[in-house]
């Protein structure tokens, strides 16, 4: 393991020239102290863990310090948001560091959020508050404890900074990692800015970094896009497994990588809404839990658009056709375990859809209901789930075909309980135990967030004591206003 000054810097992304970014210092926050750090983010760095409790941990992550080798830079890029095209947005109140390798060859970027403005801040302060910082810290780590692709998030730094939102608040910086802060909005401001040279200079780092094995195919450019189709719905295909709502799905929030990317006003469902629109902002319901599959193929196409230099459409759309029926094959095998399901059959799709329209008039909590029933056995577990529905007849006939289904699975039902809980949580982000962590925060009691994070990297394990978190949540927890406001 390695001190905070043994980190070795090799700055890539950086190397790719002004074009691509601006060269920016951090704006430093006052008094910057550690909210909550994540050791297995810190782990990915090689840095030892104590490391988080020296002084100049605070500072770095807070602005006041620098590595020398770091080479901070401001990215440039484009995107749609909610639809419309916006021809230049940029990091606006973050900064990417720079690129860490670390003893296993792997690169990442350090991404600090809420460093100060930028070219790019668009009249804003460039400033994170401390919410949104710790909304994105628990996220970040919660989803990949879940399995769910995600970016990283080594810690939460705090401060007596003050900022104006709807009222006035403290900043914050949070420290976030990811093999690449690339979006598709990258590739938009090349395209539209019509920048072939520096477009084909960006496909060619995303080629050489992050796609390497499509540079043997026939055509490297079209194998990496169908690459970024694939793994976008193998992400799309987990959010809606496991009820989680992004909340702003806009082209500059989806990475290239096909990774969680970008919190806002994200939440996972409660009582289960096919309709659920988690971002306050959100009028239309663009980005409503339903419409995330439709939208990210929407994405998609946006950036084949944007790709139409290097690819022929025929080819593009060929790829895009990909997305539909991945993402579907991804969904049903998640949700197939979910019900404890090992084996396919033709008629599982519509077991499922079933169980969601019985699951929606009577308000069933989307989490606890798949948890309970892997506990008993299936029969036992059936009766126990039985009442929080409001159609008892159609519950019945459900439940009468779930168990015929069950029955025809090869084996016996050994080993049920524990295949089940191993996909189905027991603790997830609720949008209520992360606001009670908030508070707490802003009145600069810290250890709830730190419990919360601790509880939420072991989602599948019952912890003792912890009962709480594996509750219904409150009725006003349920109706909590979350929007883009950070």
């Amino acid at each position: 393991m390695k001190g905070l000054d043994e980190l070795t810097f090799d700055n890539r992304f950086a190397r790719l020239g002004d074009a691509f970014s601006t060269q920016v210092l951090p704006e430093p926050i006052d008094d910057p102290r550690l909210v909550v750090v994540s050791e297995a983010a810190m782990a990915l760095l090689d840095l030892e863990p104590t490391e988080a409790h020296s002084p100049v941990f605070a500072e770095l992550f807070g602005g006041h310090k620098l590595w020398s080798e770091a080479d901070p830079r401001a990215m440039v890029y484009s995107g749609h948001q909610f639809g419309s095209y916006n021809p230049r947005l940029g990091d606006g109140r973050g900064l990417l560091l720079g690129e860490v390798r670390n003893d296993a060859g792997q690169h990442w970027d350090l991404h600090l959020k809420g460093a100060g403005q930028t070219p790019y801040s668009r009249m804003g302060d460039g400033r994170a508050v401390l919410r949104s910082s710790i909304r994105e810290f628990l996220a970040s780590e919660a989803l990949h404890a879940l399995g769910i692709p995600s970016s990283r998030a080594l810690c939460v730094i705090g401060s007596n900074t003050p900022v104006w939102r709807e009222t006035k608040e403290s900043a914050a910086m949070l420290l976030r990692l990811a093999p690449s802060h690339i979006r598709f909005g990258h590739f938009e401001y090349f395209y539209y800015t019509r920048q072939p040279e520096q477009q084909r200079q960006l496909a060619e780092h995303v080629l050489d970094l992050h796609y390497p094995e499509c540079k043997a195919a026939d055509e490297p450019y079209l194998a990496m896009f169908r690459s970024i189709v694939e793994r976008n719905a193998e992400l799309i295909g987990k959010w809606q497994a496991y009820g989680f709502c992004h909340g702003v799905m806009n082209t500059d929030n989806m990475s290239i990588l096909g990774i969680t990317f970008d919190f806002g006003p994200f939440a996972f469902l409660d009582d289960f809404d096919a309709g659920f629109i988690c971002n306050h902002s959100d009028d239309q319901g663009r980005y409503s839990y339903s419409n995330q599959v439709p939208i990210a193929h929407w994405n998609l196409s946006a950036l084949a658009q944007a790709l139409t230099p290097f690819i022929s459409v025929e080819a593009l759309q060929e790829a895009l056709g990909l997305f539909l029926p991945l993402y579907e094959a991804h969904y049903l095998d998640l949700m197939r375990r979910r019900l404890g399901l090992t084996t396919a059959e033709e008629g599982d799709k519509v077991l499922i859809q079933r169980l969601l329209s019985l699951m929606q008039p009577g308000a069933v909590d989307y989490s606890l209901f798949f948890r309970k029933l892997g506990d008993q056995p299936v029969e036992q577990a059936l009766g126990v789930v039985r009442s929080d529905f409001v159609d008892l007849a159609g519950f019945d006939n459900w439940s009468q075909d779930y168990l015929a289904r069950v029955q025809r699975e090869p084996g016996n039902a050994d080993g049920r309980r524990e295949r089940m809980h191993a996909v189905n949580p027991l603790y997830v982000l609720r949008n209520y135990l992360a606001q009670r962590a908030i508070e707490a925060a802003q009145s600069g009691d810290y250890s709830e967030v730190r419990r919360l994070h601790a509880v939420l990297a072991r989602p599948f394990e019952e912890q003792p004591g912890m009962e709480a978190y594996a509750e219904r949540p409150p009725e006003w927890g349920k109706h909590l206003e979350i929007s883009c406001s950070s």
